[in-house]
């Protein structure tokens, strides 16, 4: 079955709300705010994360792709950064974060979607 947007969205709200109750440091204040998070967050990927990646290419590189997880925490500070009841007390705490919604994100995908 084929992904639409909205599908894509409530599932990556899903995986910021699991995540917020495992990860110190991350809070989410209700699953409205989750959906908008998941929503700003798939900006933020699509239009300044491939930005982010070309300059970082060297260094990248150099950490055989470990510096993603950097990118992926940045992009989820900035992501909190401008939505409304979606905090993130520290980069460590973003870093994690970014982690464990990518993996519960796939979990959901499968389960759910495929």
């Amino acid at each position: 079955m084929k992904k639409g947007i909205l599908t894509k969205i409530i599932l990556n709200a899903a995986s910021i709300y699991i995540t917020a109750s495992i990860v110190k440091g991350v809070e989410i204040r209700g699953f409205l705010a989750a959906v908008v998070a998941a929503a700003i967050l798939g900006i933020v990927n699509a239009l300044i994360r491939p930005i982010f990646l070309l300059f970082s290419l060297p260094i990248n590189l150099m950490t055989l792709g470990l510096f993603t997880f950097v990118i992926n925490g940045l992009m989820l500070s900035i992501a909190a950064s401008v939505t409304q009841g979606f905090y993130i007390s520290n980069f460590g705490s973003a870093i994690v974060a970014s982690i464990i919604i990518s993996i519960v994100s796939a979990i959901l995908n499968f389960l759910l979607v495929e």
